[in-house]
């Protein structure tokens, strides 16, 4: 099952046919796109609740081929958030194996000033990537306004899913990252949290300043780690050199294809290595 970004305002459940159907093919896994209300009209908590109604739905339908033994969650950006967000859900988290949020937002409390100094930045990239502001900044005062009401407590598990007890969620969390994204430190806190590691400090950079030669970089934790706790798969994985939305179908707005080049390899190598964790961990009780 997977649940689309936008901010909690826009998007819908077509915006990642292309990565939905890549999974699918790659993997044979059926992948189902949920929907949910939008903001300002649905504020929180409300979208949590409309996924909880049709995740509920998808799994009750007999005319469905799924393998409720092996069920998992994926989301994008604001649906990595609600992804995490309704697998919390007495209802929901017996039934779900596993959650994927791919650059999720997942604490409300940082202020995105500060959020936004922990990311690199590379203009020896060059193009869209070198660009001196994060193109999220511009769109996180409009997204949380809309979302987040007044008086609401910005550290409620439901909104902010990093302040959950690890017991709160299925017994696999893969957490991805980007590491050209203001959002990309507070996952990378958040798999930490959950993995039972030193969770660096809110202000702390990461990634590194020195541009990738590869998909990945390999044999750095601050890039990746695994980790076995009470039962459960937690795992990290930072892409380097990406943007927000790398694996979806942002050209028209990036304008850059030697951005988009190198974002495709890495997208489908993502897509290659988060099948690979569901079969041989989750799904299949390594």
């Amino acid at each position: 099952l997977t649940i689309h970004g936008g901010g909690f305002v826009l998007g819908h459940p077509r915006d990642n046919d292309i990565w939905n159907s890549t999974f699918a093919a790659r993997h044979s896994f059926l992948v189902i796109a949920l929907n949910y209300t939008k903001a300002p009209s649905s504020p929180f908590p409300q979208p949590i609740y409309d996924l909880e109604a049709l995740i509920a739905s998808v799994l009750s339908d007999p005319e469905l081929p799924v393998d409720a033994s092996r069920v998992a969650l994926a989301g994008f950006s604001a649906g990595g958030n609600l992804a995490l967000a309704v697998s919390q859900l007495e209802t929901i988290r017996s039934s779900i194996r596993a959650v994927i949020p791919l650059y999720p937002v997942v604490d409300f409390v940082p202020e995105s000033k500060i959020k936004v100094t922990t990311r690199r930045w590379k203009p020896e990239l060059g193009g869209f990537r070198a660009r001196e502001a994060d193109y999220l900044m511009s769109m996180a005062g409009t997204f949380n306004w809309a979302y987040v009401k007044p008086g609401q407590r910005c550290d409620h598990p439901l909104l902010s899913p990093y302040y959950a007890e690890r017991e709160m969620f299925p017994r696999g969390v893969f957490m991805i990252g980007c590491e050209l994204d203001m959002l990309g430190q507070e996952a990378w806190r958040m798999a930490c949290k959950l993995a039972g590691r030193e969770v660096p400090a809110v202000e702390q950079a990461m990634g590194r300043e020195e541009v990738c030669d590869g998909l990945l970089v390999e044999g750095d934790e601050r890039f990746g780690f695994e980790e076995r706790v009470e039962g459960g798969w937690y795992k990290w994985l930072l892409v380097p050199d990406v943007i927000h939305g790398f694996d979806q179908q942002i050209g028209s707005f990036v304008r850059d294809e030697g951005c988009m080049k190198d974002a495709r390899g890495k997208a489908e190598k993502v897509i290659e290595i988060i099948g690979e964790w569901l079969i041989e961990g989750p799904f299949g009780g390594r």
